[in-house]
């Protein structure tokens, strides 16, 4: 073999060996990330009380689950459960916590039931899609996407009593009652554990979270225009039109 072939041999096998480093090195990300992943999804972060981050709280294991399945009831009677009342409505959920057989499937199940007048506070869900069906009635839908091409994908429309509604995860949405004489009934399922509404960010609190000469540089408007707005940050959830 000449000087060039075992220089070209070399080299080969220096890529190949840079080549498996940077494989086992994306490997390892790959499963340190699926790792960090798992111990987010389902049980969430813990955060000591000095300000560190502690051990994640217990996460079922397969046999866990399998057992759970096997002892758990199928049945949950949903509009005969215990309500969350509000102004304008009140919603019904099926979760771990409820409907036992839930452990570990990273879904949950909603009724929500809107008044004449009523509507859900605008907000999105950091960790969840949803599928909306219309169980009765017709409902007002705002459903806002990303902007890749300049400008936001705004999608305003009315579905009626057999849609499906989808609202992708992170999206901001809201939905109300588009009918005078008659209640507004959706079937909510989530692809999440989570309690509703403990994983969505409502735009009250959203908006008050901000300072007010901050909101008022975003909206290019004077500070005084916001002095009609409630300084309280809390969850609405459920409301009705005045």
């Amino acid at each position: 073999m000449t000087k060039g072939s075992d220089e070209s041999a070399a080299d080969g096998d220096n890529a190949s060996s840079g080549n498996a480093d940077r494989m086992n090195r994306r490997t390892a990300l790959g499963a340190g990330a699926v790792a960090l992943g798992a111990g987010a999804v389902g049980a969430g972060a813990v955060v000591a009380a000095n300000g560190f981050g502690a051990e994640p709280e217990h996460l079922p294991v397969a046999a866990e689950v399998d057992n759970n399945l096997a002892q758990s009831s199928h049945l949950f009677k949903l509009t005969s459960s215990e309500k969350d009342e509000y102004d304008g409505g009140y919603l019904q959920g099926a979760t771990e916590e409820s409907f036992p057989v839930l452990l570990g499937q990273q879904g949950a199940v909603y009724f929500v039931r809107l008044e004449v007048g009523g509507m859900r506070e605008p907000h999105w869900h950091p960790t969840a899609w949803e599928l909306n069906f219309i169980v009765a009635g017709r409902a007002k839908w705002t459903i806002l996407g990303t902007h890749p091409g300049g400008a936001y994908r705004n999608d305003v429309f009315e579905a009626d009593q057999g849609d499906l509604v989808f609202a992708p995860q992170g999206y901001f949405h809201y939905f109300e009652n588009a009918r005078t004489d008659m209640p507004l009934e959706v079937l909510i399922v989530f692809n999440t554990s989570a309690k509703e509404p403990n994983d969505d960010i409502g735009i009250v609190g959203a908006l008050n979270s901000l300072p007010r000469d901050v909101l008022a540089t975003a909206f290019g408007i004077p500070v005084p225009a916001f002095d009609q707005v409630p300084h309280e940050m809390k969850p609405v959830v459920i409301t009705r039109r005045r």
